[in-house]
């Protein structure tokens, strides 16, 4: 069974500062029948002028992931985690026990465009940590790459949840096959370009939602940008 979330059904929020599209109910936005999907809680779709940002504020008990699209985020956090994430490059924070941080945009001209990503973690209490990686582009464009899985996965990023996120570039007219768990569930989220899988044609800001499926298969209309989320099944 496949669903679709389209991108001007999400909620939005409009601050001068920040264009945030919300897959899922986050701030003013809330509708009971997006509260998540599985341990996935949010995705943030946000657009940041320059020189603006999140400044100072706490977590705990969740796993954060920051993927650029355009421009840099300056992260700085209590762990002593600090850097500028450029695009290619993801973040990934554990606030386990209580962390610290901010996000700001790092140019005073250009804006930056990212996604902020939420995991419940299966693990209360852990120690706050802060990971950040530059993606393989070869292996993003030769098909679904695991960038975060469960510790002893060899992914690039370690995350204390039964979930995975894999990643694909693929080039325009190109085909993808990913092997499915029909005992699991996938949550699709096109960052950038277009797709058609089967009789189903999704842009950026789309998402579709997979249940007892074995397989997706799927060929970008455009250069794309692809995370494919692989979650518990209920």
């Amino acid at each position: 069974m496949i669903t679709t979330r389209l991108a001007g059904q999400r909620g939005h929020a409009e601050r001068g500062w920040l264009d945030s599209w919300h897959t899922f109910s986050f701030g003013d936005f809330h509708d009971p029948h997006w509260m998540g999907f599985g341990p996935l809680r949010v995705i943030n779709e946000d657009r940041v002028v320059p020189g603006a940002g999140f400044p100072p504020h706490s977590h705990s008990d969740m796993e954060i992931i920051s993927y650029v699209l355009e421009g840099g985020l300056r992260h700085r956090d209590s762990t002593g985690g600090g850097s500028v994430i450029k695009p290619g490059e993801v973040q990934l924070m554990t606030a386990g026990r209580g962390i610290s941080h901010s996000e700001m945009n790092d140019s005073a001209t250009a804006p930056v465009h990212f996604l902020q990503i939420w995991i419940v973690p299966d693990k209360r209490g852990v120690a706050p940590g802060y990971q950040q990686k530059a993606l393989d582009p070869a292996a993003l464009r030769s098909g679904f790459a695991k960038v975060v899985a469960p510790e002893g996965e060899g992914a690039l990023f370690r995350i204390y949840q039964d979930a995975r996120l894999f990643v694909a570039w693929p080039e325009a007219g190109q085909a993808l096959r990913q092997p499915l768990d029909p005992g699991r569930r996938y949550y699709l989220h096109v960052a950038r370009g277009t797709l058609r899988s089967g009789r189903l044609e999704l842009q950026a800001g789309d998402a579709a939602m997979l249940e007892n499926e074995s397989n997706l298969e799927l060929t970008a209309d455009s250069a794309a940008e692809l995370l494919l989320f692989d979650l518990p099944g209920q």
